[in-house]
């Protein structure tokens, strides 16, 4: 009797300590597990819940005729400054919203099309046909990898998307890796300041949180470029 009263207790006991390991973020495991919101995943990282990710069925929210005026994706892509030759990376890329008005400004340079969609990719592959844009390559990322060769791009372009990244430590690291020394991340991100936009909690990010988790992973803020109506334009360059 004292004996299976004994098991118990041990078990009991290690079952608390895995529930208190997923609540601790530390070195080893960067994430905290807890009961979420509807829109979230119930994982955290520093103190933000990672969001649901948007599937392919919202490829016609990407594509409606509205984001221009909404979002002012033309002056984005002013932003990113892109010159013949710059290889560039859009990485969360969707349905090619933004690779096709950044291809035909890279020249004869390249840019990859990230995605783990294949509906996604389809949808770009789609467009790459019809357009003829040949300097378009399309990737299929992973939940940790953007699955780009080391040292193969200058520019990097998330746009609402890093919010939903199930593991944004390993894919900092991977972006790390794949862009060059004085490359640039554009991170593009609804401003969490601001409740007035209306899009959800989780969808949306503030300066403050996008720094932590950025600098945590080897990066620094060097610009915000306030210009763009609901976004940030955020610009990170490695250390």
């Amino acid at each position: 009797m004292k004996k299976h009263f004994y098991s118990i207790l041990l078990c009991f006991l290690a079952f608390g300590f895995y529930q208190c390991k997923g609540q601790t973020e530390t070195e080893s495991e960067p994430y905290t597990y807890k009961s979420g919101s509807f829109d979230g995943i119930g994982k955290f990282y520093k103190g933000r819940e990672i969001a649901h990710v948007m599937g392919y069925q919202g490829i016609g929210w990407l594509e409606r005729p509205e984001r221009e005026k909404e979002e002012n994706t033309s002056r984005l892509i002013e932003n990113m400054n892109i010159q013949p030759g710059d290889s560039i990376a859009d990485i969360g890329a969707g349905s090619g919203y933004h690779v096709f008005k950044m291809a035909p400004l890279a020249g004869n340079g390249l840019v990859y099309a990230v995605d783990i969609q294949p509906e996604m990719l389809s949808e770009i592959e789609k467009k790459k046909k019809s357009s003829g844009q040949g300097n378009v390559r399309i990737i299929k990322g992973s939940e940790k990898s953007v699955n780009l060769p080391q040292n193969s791009v200058d520019k990097i372009l998330m746009v609402d998307v890093y919010h939903e990244f199930s593991y944004p430590v390993e894919m900092l690291e991977s972006m790390y890796k794949a862009l060059r020394k004085n490359g640039r991340i554009y991170l593009i991100e609804y401003k969490g300041e601001d409740a007035s936009i209306p899009i959800k909690k989780l969808h949306k990010m503030t300066e403050t949180q996008a720094v932590k988790e950025f600098e945590a992973n080897g990066f620094r803020l060097k610009e915000n470029k306030d210009n763009l109506p609901w976004q940030h334009c955020m610009v990170f360059v490695k250390k």
